[in-house]
């Protein structure tokens, strides 16, 4: 039996970053990079959905429009809390940048947790990001 479902054993909510670029606005960009993301950061750090407490998106200035939301609702995260946020302009450091602070309910330190950077947005954190 799985040791958190036993009520054993200390959990705690650590932040989870993660981000990808995206070719446009349109749902059938957003949706798949923002499924893939979610995706590779909960198989980076050995989570499922349901160890997820919130999603916060937040989206560069030229990504307005886009609702990386609703692709995660499509994705089959209903009870997930989600939100979505603008960046302020200026900070378009990599264009088209869809960027994710995932809350996760983890028994892993925060010094063990993974980060995902795809499709160069590994310019956000060069030498910090892990890589799956």
């Amino acid at each position: 039996m799985d040791e958190r479902a036993a009520g054993v054993g200390p959990t705690a909510c650590r932040g989870v970053r993660g981000a990808t670029t995206v070719a446009g606005v349109d749902d059938d960009v957003v949706g798949p990079a923002t499924a893939e993301l979610l995706d590779r950061l909960l198989e980076a750090n050995g989570a499922a959905p349901e160890d997820v407490a919130a999603v916060i998106f937040t989206l560069t200035e030229d990504l307005a429009g886009a609702n990386p939301a609703a692709a995660a609702r499509a994705h089959g995260w209903d009870a997930v809390p989600l939100l979505m946020v603008q960046e302020h302009a200026g900070h378009e450091r990599v264009p088209r940048c869809l960027r994710v602070l995932l809350l996760l309910n983890t028994d892993r330190s925060q010094s063990n947790v993974r980060h995902v950077y795809l499709r160069g947005a590994e310019a956000l954190r060069p030498g910090r990001a892990s890589l799956p």
